[in-house]
């Protein structure tokens, strides 16, 4: 069962148009992941399906219903939550009250209590700053602090955007390791934009490339880590000349 389905989505900042007829699907329990080039329209994308940014065209469906074009609000409380890229935790106020923040839509006083102590798990260091302001945090976690407020909605799905940014090869491990024991024991449905494209095919089960705002390769990571493109483009694996031209052909050719 799908628990996200785009079909023909295009948004556009004025008149220039960043994403362009996007459809994909992402399975309920799963982990997705977009790549592509700057300014290939991957923050767009995922501002759209959140509802920062209203859709000029398409839809956008989340379990049963469409969003397409709701209110941010009404789309966290169904359980689709974005973690932003550049983290934008709120540095004046606590480690404690950002993560609870997190729970502003949430009624359950003592679910939010119970997850706070399970976020808490995951992302020791939070536990260790939870007095702190969220300012004076890492990079590495800030990202930690991003990822473990969104928890505290209790998403079924989490949108995440760019987690590696800025942060040291270690951290990005770091990182990636909890990604997935979030989906194992959680079952949360993740999409992840991301420029480590070794690290995010080798978490992911989905993968989307976009390029100019469409999407043009997608599959199963597994099958797509195999391909020649796919590792010359964005593995930075290299290969004789002869055959690197004839697939730039070939790549132009099947992408378009």
């Amino acid at each position: 069962m799908n628990l996200l389905e785009v079909a023909n989505l295009e948004s556009a900042y004025g008149p220039v148009k960043a994403v362009r007829g996007v459809s994909l699907a992402v399975p309920e329990g799963r982990i997705a992941t977009v790549l592509g080039p700057n300014g290939a329209g991957k923050t767009t994308l995922l501002k759209t399906l959140s509802g920062i940014i209203d859709p000029k065209r398409g839809s956008v469906r989340f379990g049963e219903q469409d969003i397409t074009g709701r209110d941010p609000s009404h789309i966290v409380r169904m359980g689709l939550v974005q973690v932003p890229e550049g983290r934008e935790v709120f540095p004046l106020l606590s480690v404690r009250d950002n993560l609870l923040m997190g729970a502003y839509t949430r009624t359950d006083r003592d679910g939010v209590a119970r997850d706070l102590e399970v976020v808490q798990g995951y992302f020791p260091i939070l536990r260790e700053r939870a007095t702190q302001d969220a300012g004076l945090l890492s990079g590495g976690q800030q990202q930690m602090l991003a990822i473990a407020r969104a928890l505290m909605a209790a998403p079924k799905m989490i949108l995440l955007d760019e987690p590696s940014l800025g942060l040291s090869p270690k951290l990005t491990q770091e990182i990636f390791d909890i990604v997935l024991r979030i989906n194992r024991e959680r079952g949360t449905t993740l999409l992840i934009v991301e420029q480590n494209a070794h690290l995010a095919l080798g978490v992911a089960d989905l993968g989307f490339i976009l390029e100019n705002g469409r999407i043009v390769v997608e599959g199963a990571c597994a099958v797509l880590r195999e391909r020649a493109d796919i590792q010359e483009f964005y593995l930075g694996l290299q290969h004789d000349a002869g055959a690197r031209g004839e697939r730039r052909w070939k790549r132009k050719k099947s992408w378009q």
